[in-house]
């Protein structure tokens, strides 16, 4: 790789490691081609994507970003996997990582959060951000079906009476 092409790769690396979410490092020693395809694969399908690239060429990419402290972690073969989305790259990382023993994760970082390998695992077991919609939609929606329930409820009540009263004249 020459020098223009190494300039090239640490402004693009920079600029996308600048909006990311969230950074895991994970080693990946004794990986092959097929394992790594498929944790790509995996951390893509999560909506986040993995980069390789040699330790000194990711820690310039580094700089000037929220994540510089996670430079100490770029030792020996290791992997970026990233996301927008502050849970995603983490979540495929570390399933992938229970699967395989050759992925180990290090460590990353949540914006300015600095996080060792226990926090990865941490933030892996929140849940996705739609999920937190799905959920917050629900709590707001349920007054409304509520309230719902509430006003129907004494017709509802009226007609069960005089549904009863009739069934009850049928019978006699």
């Amino acid at each position: 790789m020459d020098r223009a092409a190494k300039r090239e790769l640490v402004t693009s690396l920079n600029g996308v490691l600048k909006d990311t979410g969230v950074i895991v490092v994970a080693r990946n020693a004794g990986l092959v081609a097929a394992q790594s395809a498929d944790f790509r694969r995996r951390v893509k399908a999560a909506g986040g994507s993995v980069r390789v690239a040699k330790n000194r060429l990711a820690a310039l990419a580094l700089n000037g970003t929220d994540a510089e402290g996670i430079k100490v972690l770029l030792k020996g073969p290791v992997m970026l996997a990233y996301s927008k989305d502050p849970i995603a790259a983490a979540k495929a990382a570390v399933a992938y990582a229970k699967d395989n023993d050759k992925l180990v994760i290090l460590g990353g970082a949540m914006g300015k959060t600095i996080l060792d390998a226990k926090g990865v695992k941490a933030l892996a077991d929140l849940p996705s951000l739609d999920e937190l919609r799905a959920k917050l939609l629900g709590v707001i929606n349920a007054p409304a079906s509520k309230l719902a329930r509430t006003i129907n409820e004494p017709g509802s009540a009226l007609a069960r009476l005089l549904k009863a009263k009739v069934d009850k004249g049928e019978a006699a």
